[in-house]
């Protein structure tokens, strides 16, 4: 399953994975993971969330997005939950540039029971379809 959290900047999306990822720690059996690419909010979260700040790994693109996210799902059969925090500032690319890995996504979480909760700097209604199916 995949979970959008659209809004302009400023809008407080961060907060609001921050408080979806704190959340779920309560009711998860498997492995939670958050990425984004800085690590101005890592003390924000939970203990028990694994973080990664990609800038770490040089992570820049879609592609590179891709393949390190199927990177960390294979690293584990555990994963239950991904948070990624600005997925238009890691890959570059605006939300209607980016339909390859929401695809890639989608597979990733029907095939291995994961869900992930995605931040989108954009206003819900200037989403492309194949992302307004996941608000």
């Amino acid at each position: 399953m995949i979970k959008i959290i659209a809004g302009t900047k400023g809008s407080g999306k961060t907060k609001r994975i921050i408080d979806a990822a704190n959340d779920s720690v309560e009711s998860a059996k498997g492995h939670l993971i958050f990425i984004t690419d800085t690590k101005r909010y890592m003390y924000d979260l939970k203990r028990q969330i694994r973080f990664i700040d990609v800038s770490d790994y040089a992570v820049a693109g879609e592609e590179a997005l891709c393949g390190f996210i199927k990177g960390v799902v294979a690293g584990s059969y555990d994963n239950e939950y991904f948070f990624v925090d600005g997925i238009t500032r890691i890959t570059g690319k605006p939300v209607k540039d980016m339909p390859k890995i929401f695809y890639m996504l989608e597979s990733l979480a029907k095939v291995r029971g994961i869900t992930f909760y995605l931040t989108c700097s954009c206003a819900e209604e200037e989403l492309p379809d194949f992302v307004k199916k996941y608000l």
